[in-house]
């Protein structure tokens, strides 16, 4: 990990002000999810964010901009994640949203296949349409016409720019993540 942990205690005020957002948001979207440290600091993606607060606070802005217009659904939403985090080998972002996946529905075998990059044969057809677009953006192509019109045939055209847009906000996530080389935690059951 290239960049510790911001405590809050040292941070400007308009740099807590975000930390603190950020803290509230997460503990009431993402509370399986392990975000603090044992000092209440921030660890994931948020550290690089918080020490470079203009990058990373806009960054935050986007990302929580997609989720308080979320209208996919959230099975929907984690099959891009996954598909991303898995392209990327972005380590944060796949125990993230691996417990994210398992809290929505998922089976074990369909998060073990969409963490190594494959897509599950249970998925249902907009899942497997955001699987298939998640996996074509995060393999640097561009989608083709076909592709597009089935995908905006089964999520609408608000929902297919929703999810490029989505698909874009974790490859920014990951890029942060293993530029910072920021581990998984460790996690005891």
């Amino acid at each position: 990990m290239r960049i510790v942990p911001f405590h809050p205690e040292k941070m400007n005020q308009e740099v807590r002000y975000v930390h603190d957002e950020v803290v509230n948001l997460i503990t009431r979207s993402q509370g399986p999810v392990k975000m603090l440290n044992e000092e209440g600091a921030l660890i994931g993606p948020f550290p690089p964010m918080l020490h470079f607060p203009q990058f990373g606070i806009p960054a935050l802005s986007f990302v929580r901009s997609l989720d308080s217009h979320a209208t996919l659904p959230k099975k929907v939403r984690e099959v891009a994640i996954l598909t991303v985090g898995a392209a990327f080998g972005a380590r944060f972002e796949l125990y993230a949203h691996e417990i994210m996946a398992h809290h929505f529905g998922f089976s074990q075998a369909e998060i073990a296949s969409l963490t190594s990059g494959f897509r599950p044969y249970e998925l249902n057809a907009e899942e497997a349409v955001a699987y298939e677009i998640a996996q074509v953006l995060a393999n640097k192509r561009i989608i083709s016409d076909s592709a597009y019109a089935h995908a905006e045939k089964l999520l609408g055209s608000e929902g297919i720019a929703e999810l490029i847009f989505l698909i874009g906000a974790y490859v920014l996530l990951a890029t942060v993540l293993n530029g910072f080389d920021v581990p998984a935690p460790e996690v005891n059951d």
